[in-house]
């Protein structure tokens, strides 16, 4: 989720480099570092270095010393492991590629470099002197000495080494990474944990061959990090802009709106009590509650507006009237949203925890909410009531 790797935790960490060596570096100083902070738990990489891989050093001097080129031993093992084609059969309807390889039963064991001879320059020719005096029986033998020698054995030019070589390389933008997966404490916010680690990995002062970044949860979690109170500002006023043009009024849409307060203060003591933090999800949770709550404050304003307009009452037995008869729908629709939330919560499964914190806070809103409005909005109506007649008549009203 959020565009997360698959890992064994949570929230993730990924590192960058420029090259795969400066990452194998520098990776193991990183989750040292990681796993010392008392705010994570259960940090892991994805680096997976079960496979052997044997790493041939050719020794160049010894190369030189024989006048064997760098190229001789590169086509050499071409030749041997690299299956290469050298030439092609053309049948009447068929074609045959002919590739160049070892036998099959020479690919199983690394001593098989050890049987591998590299074309080395051949001798330089024998003197005349020498061609005359020898014999027939000789020259043969002189040959047979000559061709040989122009085989140098890879053992004398080049060491292996067995070693660990990952099984597969990730990348990210097209350079190597490696992703740290982690999950957090009890008690731990995100935005804790995200501080800790920014101060671990600064602490090392990694080249700017290295770029840390964290990843899925925690990278969202920053991004919307300074768009949150934008956001909640902007969601209140779309609401009172719509109810100000509803109501034709600037003062009934803040009766409404102040039933909000109530619904976020028991949405953030649910997640108090339950111990979960006011994460992305929690927060859409808020939001989703400014559409849920307000329809208790709607249902009174708007029968108590329409009451008084009508019968000339005053703003006080309106308003009474309206808690009598508005108080059955606002129960059974606050019941309803409350139940219908109660899965999220009781849910298991894959993405359980992006679910739960979601149903707390909109139970807990709801909750809060339907408990203090039935109270408070009648003294906050009357309240604005009574400021609004001081500017004035109001709609034909005295």
């Amino acid at each position: 989720m959020f565009g997360a790797r698959q890992s064994a935790a949570q929230f993730q960490y990924t590192v960058t480099a420029e090259d795969q060596a400066t990452l194998d570096t520098w990776m193991p100083r990183i989750e040292a570092k990681l796993r010392a902070l008392p705010q994570l738990r259960d940090v892991n990489t994805d680096v997976q270095n079960a496979r052997l891989a044997m790493k041939l050093q050719v020794n160049r001097e010894a190369a030189s010393r024989l006048k064997v080129p760098f190229e001789s031993i590169d086509d050499t093992l071409n030749d041997a492991f690299s299956q290469r084609q050298v030439a092609t059969i053309y049948g009447p309807a068929n074609q045959y590629h002919i590739v160049m390889e070892v036998a099959p039963e020479y690919w199983q064991e690394p001593k098989t470099l050890d049987s591998i001879y590299v074309p080395a320059p051949a001798p330089a020719p024998a003197t005349a002197a020498t061609a005359s005096s020898s014999s027939s029986s000789d020259a043969s033998g002189t040959s047979a000495a000559t061709s040989s020698a122009a085989l140098a054995p890879l053992s004398t030019l080049a060491t292996r080494a067995l070693t660990h070589a990952p099984v597969t390389i990730a990348h990210d933008n097209q350079f190597p990474a490696v992703t740290v997966s982690y999950n957090l404490n009890d008690g731990v916010s995100m935005s804790a944990a995200n501080a800790a680690i920014s101060t671990a990995i600064a602490s090392l002062h990694l080249p700017n061959a290295i770029v840390p970044s964290f990843a899925g949860a925690g990278a969202q979690f920053l991004k919307s990090g300074g768009s949150e109170l934008l956001l909640v500002i902007g969601a209140l006023m779309a609401v009172y802009i719509a109810l100000g043009i509803l109501y034709e009024s600037l003062v009934h849409p803040l009766t409404i709106l102040s039933t909000l307060l109530s619904a976020g203060l028991g949405a953030l003591l649910a997640l108090y009590v339950t111990g979960f933090e006011l994460s992305i999800i929690a927060l859409i949770g808020n939001v989703l509650l400014i559409s849920i709550v307000k329809k208790n404050a709607i249902m009174m304003a708007d029968f108590a507006i329409t009451y008084e307009r009508q019968h000339a009452a005053s703003a006080q037995d309106s308003i009474y009237q309206a808690c009598l008869t508005r108080f059955r729908p606002i129960t059974m629709t606050t019941l309803a949203a409350l139940l219908g939330a109660v899965p999220l919560i009781v849910s298991s499964g894959y993405g359980h925890e992006f679910r739960h914190p979601l149903g707390v806070a909109i139970i807990g809103g709801l909750v809060v909410s339907q408990m203090i409005t039935l109270y408070t909005t009648p003294v906050i109506y009357l309240w604005l009531d009574r400021f609004n007649r001081r500017k004035g008549p109001r709609n034909g009203v005295e």
